[in-house]
């Protein structure tokens, strides 16, 4: 599970070994596209799918549609461990990746995610629709450009900003259905916007140490951990409350109103523990739960459309 995998790293759990020759090789150009992370990103398009299409869309147009999404975030990590090389090194969680650690070089890791963003496109424009290739292309560019070449080493809200990269896959799964942007598209990407700062801080409070080494204006360590518990406190609570706003904006029904509510006061209440914890069981229990928060918030928003035919 991708938090299980990313907890092991935190805790300075050593990286297995590689295996020898080719499988090496591919092991290391997998794990230079951030595969933990593509599997997410491809929950959250393909429920904005079943959304706009009321049930499961055909087959090809769901192949092409998360094989273009999962290249084109595989293009954006391999952008991203080129860039970040340096400071990727100075972290224990991140010191393992293969630019980083030198296993991959880098002008084949820039060959290999140009390739990536190419086919991606290609794939998505000609085989899916051309609104579907720009959003994900969009998102992408957002996310290498603003992101990784600017915000996360600029300003302490980096990942406030940039977080709108990681919620643009549920419009490209809902273009590619429809041909356009529907307002359940734009709830989820908006859950998703507010929901990455507790999600990335609550990772953040347990690794602020090697923030720091690396000079990295992570929150926790420009402001410390007090503020940064009390921010995702707020956050959490603006995240419930506008997910619950989507059943009085008749985005959603009933069923997903429950379930929000549910869902939600159990974030809020991790959310909560954290203010009175000095440890890092407050941070990793709300690090693990805000992933099965979003993937369970992705099945009630299907359920709910579903059977509300």
């Amino acid at each position: 599970m991708a938090g299980s995998s990313t907890l092991s790293r935190v805790d300075g759990v050593t990286a297995p070994a590689l295996a020898a020759g080719w499988r090496a090789t591919l092991d290391n150009y997998l794990e230079l596209t951030k595969p933990r992370i593509i599997v997410l990103l491809l929950i959250t398009t393909y429920a904005a799918m079943l959304m706009a299409q009321r049930g499961f869309p055909p087959l090809l147009l769901t192949l092409w549609t998360l094989l273009g999404g999962a290249l084109a975030s595989a293009s954006g990590g391999a952008f991203n461990c080129v860039w970040d090389r340096d400071i990727d090194g100075m972290m224990k969680r991140t010191a393992h990746r293969p630019v980083a650690a030198g296993r991959i070089s880098v002008t084949a890791a820039l060959v290999y995610a140009a390739i990536l963003a190419i086919v991606s496109f290609a794939m998505l424009y000609l085989l899916v629709n051309p609104l579907a290739a720009w959003l994900a292309l969009g998102g992408n560019a957002f996310y290498v450009f603003i992101y990784t070449m600017w915000l996360k080493r600029a300003t302490p809200l980096n990942i406030v900003i940039g977080g709108a990269a990681g919620a643009v896959p549920p419009l490209v799964g809902w273009a590619a259905v429809t041909h356009q942007i529907g307002s359940p598209a734009l709830g989820l990407f908006a859950l998703i916007f507010l929901w990455t700062p507790p999600h990335f801080w609550a990772l953040a409070l347990m690794t602020n140490i090697d923030y720091d080494k690396a000079n990295i204006p992570m929150f926790p360590n420009v402001y410390g951990t007090v503020r940064t518990k009390r921010e995702i406190l707020y956050y959490s609570v603006l995240m419930v409350a506008m997910s619950l706003a989507l059943y009085p904006l008749h985005v959603m029904g009933p069923l997903f109103f429950g379930a929000a509510a549910v869902l939600g006061a159990i974030f809020l209440r991790d959310a909560w523990r954290l203010l009175g914890d000095a440890t890092k069981r407050s941070p990793r229990a709300l690090f693990k739960y805000s992933l099965v928060y979003l993937a369970l918030m992705c099945v009630a928003m299907v359920a709910d459309k579903v059977t509300r035919l």
